[in-house]
């Protein structure tokens, strides 16, 4: 599953390349609980910015990062909960803040449970391969950041129809940035375009999928899943009860952390979405959208569908409508006047379009359960408006001005107004019609095997073993760390 043989050859012109480049690499454990972190690590990262490209900044990798764009250091998890005058229900809707990251997305963690156990293990060199990391938007700027902390070269791929801050920082960052025909749903073309790559270059590139990696599970069922439920352990009342995750699927990753809370909390429930424009996975439907940083088209590898309770499909039109509401001045002014607190209104900033789906779907999900103001649903603001500036003048640009009854509209019909439909509560052969459908994209043109594809399903041990894997790669981590000899170095000034 994640594989953690030593190629010793490998790995110690690896331990040399991080010595040279000032590389000391946080454990998992560190990321969930970042008082762990050395002190002398801390007194680094009080001179750094979130976004600086230095290695130090690898010890930000976590959901408690200080919410200050330079020389912070940590606190609690960063999240918000929306009140009922913006949502509309009586549940308790919690948001971790994907903004408080390095990139500004939470996906510098998912490439980082990917490329670390290949690079600790010798399997990755640094000094003679190139990672690549295909992708729909975020998951390609945190692999280009993390392997630049790495000391290793990169390659980005996504879909070009992407928002223009992406490709603008990632040439200031990744090796090459390659464009792919299409826009969000277009995820087979990334996976042709890395095809081509090591037709081409053959073991000078090394691949790093989202969609197959299960680094990607894994960081997010630990960290991810054990930041979610520091929220529920502060704010469940007596009497209160978690209902569930609802989360965009993309790569998959992020709807990992359901299954960590499920054990935790066994009658919670995990809800998928997806884009209406796209829904294949509630109708096996195909299409294209507008909800950036999610993927369609195929069901990701490291997806444990057997664990997911319901789908939601979401118009991408409400997203880009709230994405104005949040965002221009009479869209917060209307917010305000209708009795959202101002410190929420300033705070729709921490919302990307992917977030706003998600707040969407949360929405429908207390709606189709009827849910009380004694219940709490969880969801993830992935990255920020920042990431969508653009966009917000382009819609400007072909709307015009959004004005005071252009609020009041878009707040009725895409907020104010969300029903129950396209939604789909899963029995045990609906999730085995998505689970399914894995087939046509992983065996077909993958390479997977139709033995580990049934595994997924009918074994029981096929995910434990993918998060029991943990404890494993923090000792090699720790291991690692030792063979440098930086962090004990840096103790002993």
């Amino acid at each position: 599953m994640i594989d953690l043989a030593i190629h010793q050859d490998k790995l110690k012109k690896t331990v040399k390349r991080c010595r040279e480049k000032n590389i000391i690499i946080p454990t998992f454990k560190q990321m969930k609980n970042p008082s762990l972190i050395p002190d002398v690590i801390k007194n680094k990262l009080k001179t750094l910015g979130l976004w600086d490209v230095e290695p130090t900044n690898l010890f930000r990798i976590t959901w408690k990062n200080e919410p200050v764009e330079k020389g912070g250091l940590f606190g609690g998890v960063n999240y918000i909960e929306l009140p009922s005058s913006l949502t509309g229900v009586d549940a308790r809707i919690m948001c971790l803040v994907g903004k408080w990251f390095p990139t500004g997305a939470h996906k510098v963690g998912a490439a980082f449970g990917c490329l670390v156990p290949r690079l600790i293990t010798g399997q990755f060199d640094p000094t003679s391969q190139q990672a690549v990391w295909p992708s729909t938007g975020n998951y390609c700027r945190g692999g280009a950041y993390d392997s630049a902390l790495l000391g290793c070269d990169s390659i980005a791929i996504l879909p070009e129809g992407m928002s223009q801050e992406r490709f603008d920082w990632l040439k200031t960052v990744a090796g090459e940035v390659i464009p792919t025909p299409g826009t969000e749903s277009n995820v087979k073309e990334i996976y042709d375009k890395c095809h081509e790559l090591t037709n081409e270059r053959g073991s000078d590139i090394c691949i790093f999928n989202q969609f197959d990696e299960m680094g990607n599970h894994l960081w997010h069922y630990s960290v991810t899943g054990q930041a979610m439920a520091e929220i529920l352990q502060n704010s469940l009342k007596e009497g209160d009860r978690y209902a569930g995750l609802v989360v965009t699927t993309g790569s998959a990753g992020t709807i990992a952390a359901g299954d960590y809370l499920k054990k935790l909390y066994p009658s919670s429930k995990i809800a998928g979405c997806e884009a209406l424009q796209c829904p294949t996975l509630i109708y096996n439907g195909f299409g294209a959208h507008r909800i950036e940083g999610i993927g369609d088209k195929h069901v990701p590898w490291v997806h444990n569908v057997k664990n997911t309770d319901m789908i939601i499909a979401i118009d991408d039109e409400d997203c880009m409508n709230l994405l104005r509401l949040f965002n221009e001045e009479s869209g917060r002014k209307f917010l305000s006047e209708h009795g959202v607190c101002n410190e929420i209104v300033s705070n729709l900033g921490l919302v990307g379009i992917s977030g706003i789906a998600n707040i969407i779907a949360s929405i429908k999900f207390a709606k189709y359960y009827e849910l009380t103001g004694k219940d709490v649903v969880m969801t993830v603001l992935t990255d920020s408006a920042d990431m969508y500036r653009s966009r917000i003048k382009e819609l400007r640009e072909q709307y015009g001005e959004f004005t005071d009854m252009d609020a009041a509209v878009v707040y009725a019909s895409s907020l104010a107004g969300l029903k129950i439909d396209h939604t789909d509560e899963l029995s045990y052969y609906d999730r085995k019609r998505i689970h399914n459908l894995k087939y046509y994209t992983w065996i077909e043109q993958q390479g997977k095997t139709v033995e580990e594809l049934n595994a997924q399903w009918y074994d029981d041990g096929y995910w434990d073993n993918i998060v029991n894997s943990e404890d494993s790669i923090d000792k090699l981590i720790n291991e690692f760390n030792d063979a440098t000899g930086l962090l004990k170095e840096l103790e002993s000034k």
